[in-house]
C-alpha cells in the first residue's frame, strides 16, 4: 500500500511521512484491497483556531469504493490520529452494515413513511420575494447554493449504495439504481434503519 503525503501552507517532515505510513498500514487489516492512501496536511492561519489549526484529510483508494475522512487538531500527529480513527470507524460500520442488512430487511421508502402525512395547502397571499446576491437573483428566503459538485455515476444496487454511504461517512448517498435505472437517494434514519427516495422519470 502506497502512502502519499502532501502539505498545504505547512512543511511536512520526513519523520511525519514515515509515521503516517506506519500508522496507515493498519488500515489493510480492514480492507485488503487498499492500494493507496493520500494524506493532505493543511494549516489554518486564523489565531482563533489554534486548537484546530492543523487539518489532515485522508483518502483511501482501492479496488472498491473510495473512503474519505478528515480531522483537525493543534498539531499534525494528533490530527492524523483523529482522522485515522474516523476512517477505521467508517470501515467497521460499513462491514457491520453489510452483515446486518444483507437479506434481512428492506429500507422504508419515503412514500411509505409519509403515506399518512398531509401536505399543507399553499397560501396564495404569501408573496415570494426576490433579492440580489452579487450577480445571482435569489427567490424567497431559501439558502443560497454556494458549492456545486459533479460526480461520475455508475449504476449500482441498493446494497452497494448503502455500503458506499457508510464508507464516505455521510448520512445520505445519491446513486442511479441498477434495477430501476432511476436516480435515487438512500439515507440513514435511526441505527441500522434506512430510507430511499427515487425519482420517476417516466412522465
Amino acid at each position: 500500500m502506497d502512502v502519499v503525503v502532501t502539505g498545504r501552507h505547512i512543511e511536512v517532515s520526513e519523520r511525519f511521512r514515515e509515521h503516517a505510513a506506519e500508522k496507515l498500514s493498519r488500515l489493510e487489516k480492514h480492507d485488503q484491497r487498499i492500494q493507496r492512501v493520500a494524506v493532505e496536511v493543511s494549516h489554518e492561519k486564523n489565531p482563533r483556531q489554534t486548537e484546530r489549526a492543523v487539518k489532515v484529510e485522508l483518502t483511501a483508494f482501492s479496488k472498491g469504493p473510495v473512503v474519505r475522512a478528515e480531522a483537525a487538531a493543534d498539531d499534525k500527529m494528533a490530527a492524523l490520529d483523529l482522522a485515522l480513527d474516523k476512517m477505521t470507524s467508517q470501515m467497521r460500520k460499513a462491514a457491520d452494515r453489510r452483515r446486518v442488512h444483507r437479506g434481512r430487511r428492506t429500507p422504508v421508502s419515503v412514500g411509505e413513511a409519509l403515506a399518512d402525512v398531509q401536505a399543507p395547502e399553499p397560501d396564495e397571499t404569501d408573496a415570494v420575494a426576490e433579492r440580489q446576491v452579487g450577480p445571482i437573483t435569489v427567490t424567497g428566503d431559501g439558502p443560497l447554493v454556494v458549492r456545486e459538485k459533479t460526480h461520475e455515476a455508475v449504476p449500482m444496487t441498493l446494497d452497494q449504495a448503502l455500503y458506499e454511504m457508510e464508507l464516505v461517512g455521510h448520512d445520505f448517498y445519491l446513486f442511479v439504481d441498477k434495477e430501476s435505472e432511476r436516480p435515487s437517494v438512500v439515507y440513514r434514519r435511526r441505527g441500522y434503519d434506512y430510507g430511499v427516495i427515487a425519482l420517476d422519470m417516466s412522465e
